[in-house]
């Protein structure tokens, strides 16, 4: 796919809204809306190299899975690693098991419902859950679990 610099703006746009938002709610209302921009981006991109490779033919389900784990795991086995020995080194056990719980969640990419059966994202003790901001990763790669299949589907029925 040919680079596009107007998603770079938007990425860029989408960033300074959850920045903005995260250093004071007040200054920018509805900041996940950068949350929201992300994700469109994503879709966008992701669709355009489904279809393409669809289209020609090159399309497996477990190459797109092989790229998907590629380009996310690295990522976040450092900041699982990183939130494991930092919580051994300064989280008591009760507060461990719990970063425990999160660690298994975002590993299975269900951070997203654990945390909304914990707690509100709004509410004051949800700014003591250190893995909270996977609950946008969570959702994203559940989707992709079944959008390919289902972009496949819809093109050979078509």
């Amino acid at each position: 796919m040919e680079y596009r610099k107007e998603i770079d703006g938007m990425r860029a746009i989408a960033v300074l809204a959850v920045i903005i938002f995260h250093i004071n709610p007040a200054l920018i209302q509805g900041g996940y809306l950068g949350v929201d921009i992300f994700f469109v981006i994503s879709g966008y991109l992701i669709t355009a190299i489904i279809l393409k490779e669809i289209k020609s033919n090159t399309f497996t389900i477990t190459n797109f899975y092989e790229r998907r784990a590629r380009r996310i795991l690295p990522g976040l086995n450092v900041v699982l690693l990183t939130s494991i020995l930092a919580g051994i080194l300064f989280l008591d056990p009760y507060n461990y098991k719990a970063l425990s719980k999160s660690i298994v969640a975002v590993s299975t990419f269900s951070s997203n419902v654990l945390f909304y059966l914990q707690t509100g994202y709004f509410t004051p003790e949800a700014n003591e859950i250190p893995l909270l901001h996977t609950w946008s990763l969570a959702i994203e790669e559940q989707f992709y679990i079944l959008y390919p299949i289902l972009l496949l589907l819809i093109y050979k029925i078509k």
